[in-house]
C-alpha cells in the first residue's frame, strides 16, 4: 500500500495568499463597482525593460533558423549567462567563478529544491516574521524547525543567539516581509556563527537591487568567511520584472564543504539528474539585464517602486505610526493602529478604504499586530491609497 508524505498534514490549513485572495473575491463579488488598491502580494506592475524585450525577440528568431536553433540547455545554466553573472559579482568586488553560478527558474523554486542537499535530520532556523515558504518547505520535508523571534527592538534583523543551534539557517536581506536589512556587522556575526557550528546559511538576496545604503551588503560573500558556510539565492523577478518570465541564480562556492562532500559538486549532480535546464530564450533575456543598457533601464523601474515606497512612508510618518523597511527594500512593515490584530486591520482597510495589504500574522507568530505593504503596485493607485490611508487612520486615531 502506498504511503503518502504524511508531513503535509502538518502544514497550516491554507496558504496566506490564498486566504487573502478568497477575501478579495468575496468583497469584489459584493461590491463590483469598488476599485481595489492592491498593495499586498508582491507582483510587479511595470513591464520588462526594452533591453530584455529585444534580447527575447532575438532569441526567438534564433529558434527559427537551423544554424542558431538551441534545444536542451546545460542543466546548470548556459555558459554565456553563468559567466555574465559571475562577472557582475566580480565588478562588485566579490570573486565568483563561472561554475559556482547555477541558473534556476526563480528563487522560490530554488529555495525549495536546494533542501535536497541536506539530510532530513538537519534542523532549520527561521527568523520570524518569515516568508512562509521557508517554514512550509521544511515541514514537508519533516525537518525540525527552530524559530528565532525578531521584533522592533532589533529592527527585525537579530544577531545569532549562540545558545540556539541549527544546521540550516535562513537569512533574507532585504527581508520579506519586514523590509529589514542586515548590517555588515550582523552578517559577520551570522557567518562566524555558521562556521563555528558547521551550519549552512541559505542567503535569500532576491531584493538586493533595492539596497541604496552603501553600508548594507548586497551579497553575503562581501563578508569574510562566507564562502565556507553560505549559499546565495537570487532572483530577477523583482530586480527586472521576471515574475512572469521566471529566472533566478544561485551561487554555491567550491569552498563550501561538509563531511567530505563539496556542495557545489552535489548540486551539479542534482541539477543534471532533476532538470533539463532553463529555456534558451529566457536565459538570453536574463543576460540583457546585466548589460549597461539593461542595468540603467531596470534601475529606472526600481526608482518607480522606491517612489511608491516613499509615498507610503510619508503617509505613515504623518500618522505617527511605527514602521520599518521602504528605504532599502520594496516592503514596508507597519504596526497596526489602535491595537488591532493584523487580520482585523486587513478587513478594516478593505471595507473602509478598499486597500489590500498583507496581515503580519501570516508570516509567523511574531507578525501578529503588524501589516505589510508592497511598493510594487500601480503608481497612481499607490498615491491614492496613501492619501486614503491618512484620511482613514487620522480620523480613527483621534
Amino acid at each position: 500500500m502506498l504511503i503518502p508524505n504524511m508531513n503535509y498534514a502538518n502544514l497550516e490549513n491554507s496558504y496566506l495568499f490564498y486566504n487573502i485572495s478568497q477575501k478579495i473575491s468575496a468583497y469584489s463579488h459584493n461590491n463590483p463597482s469598488k476599485h481595489l488598491y492592491k498593495l499586498g502580494i508582491g507582483d510587479v506592475s511595470l513591464p520588462l525593460c526594452s533591453a530584455v524585450i529585444s534580447a527575447l525577440h532575438s532569441a526567438v528568431d534564433d529558434q527559427a533558423e537551423k544554424d542558431t536553433f538551441m534545444g536542451y540547455m546545460p542543466e546548470c545554466g548556459a555558459p554565456f549567462l553563468r559567466s555574465t553573472i559571475a562577472e557582475f559579482y566580480n565588478k562588485r568586488g566579490v570573486e565568483v567563478a563561472d561554475d559556482e553560478v547555477f541558473v534556476s527558474s526563480g528563487a522560490s523554486d530554488e529555495l525549495g529544491d536546494i533542501l535536497d542537499l541536506f539530510d532530513r535530520k538537519n534542523s532549520a532556523l527561521v527568523i520570524e516574521p518569515a516568508y512562509p515558504a521557508y517554514v512550509d518547505a521544511n515541514v514537508i520535508a519533516g525537518r525540525e524547525i527552530v524559530h528565532l523571534a525578531s521584533g522592533e527592538e532589533n529592527g527585525y534583523a537579530p544577531y545569532p543567539d549562540k545558545s540556539v543551534k541549527a544546521d540550516i539557517i535562513y537569512l533574507c536581506s532585504p527581508s520579506n516581509p519586514t523590509g529589514a536589512v542586515f548590517t555588515r556587522d550582523k552578517l559577520r556575526a551570522w557567518v562566524d556563527y555558521a562556521n563555528e557550528n558547521g551550519s549552512v546559511i541559505l542567503f535569500d538576496a532576491a531584493y538586493e537591487a533595492f539596497i541604496e545604503d552603501d553600508e548594507i551588503p548586497h551579497s553575503i560573500y562581501e563578508i569574510e568567511g562566507a564562502k565556507t558556510c553560505a549559499i546565495e539565492i537570487c532572483s530577477l523577478s523583482k530586480t527586472a520584472g521576471f515574475t512572469g518570465t521566471r529566472l533566478g541564480y544561485t551561487v554555491i562556492p567550491k569552498a563550501l564543504k561538509r563531511n567530505g562532500m563539496t556542495l557545489n559538486d552535489m548540486w551539479v549532480r542534482n541539477r543534471t539528474t532533476k532538470t533539463n535546464g532553463i529555456s534558451y530564450i529566457i536565459q538570453k533575456g536574463a543576460a540583457a539585464v546585466f548589460t549597461d543598457e539593461g542595468r540603467e533601464q531596470i534601475m529606472k523601474n526600481i526608482a518607480v517602486y522606491k517612489k511608491n515606497a516613499a509615498e507610503l512612508m510619508k503617509a505613515l510618518d504623518k500618522l505617527g505610526i511605527w514602521y520599518c523597511g521602504g528605504k532599502n527594500a520594496p516592503y514596508i512593515w507597519m504596526r497596526c493602529p489602535n491595537g488591532m490584530t493584523s487580520w482585523e486591520f486587513f478587513d478594516f482597510l478593505l471595507e473602509n478604504a478598499q486597500i489590500v495589504g498583507t496581515p503580519g500574522a501570516g508570516f509567523g507568530e511574531c507578525g501578529e499586530g503588524y501589516f505589510r505593504f508592497s511598493s510594487f503596485g500601480d503608481v497612481k493607485d499607490t498615491e491614492i491609497a496613501a492619501q486614503k490611508l491618512v484620511e482613514l487612520l487620522d480620523t480613527n486615531q483621534r
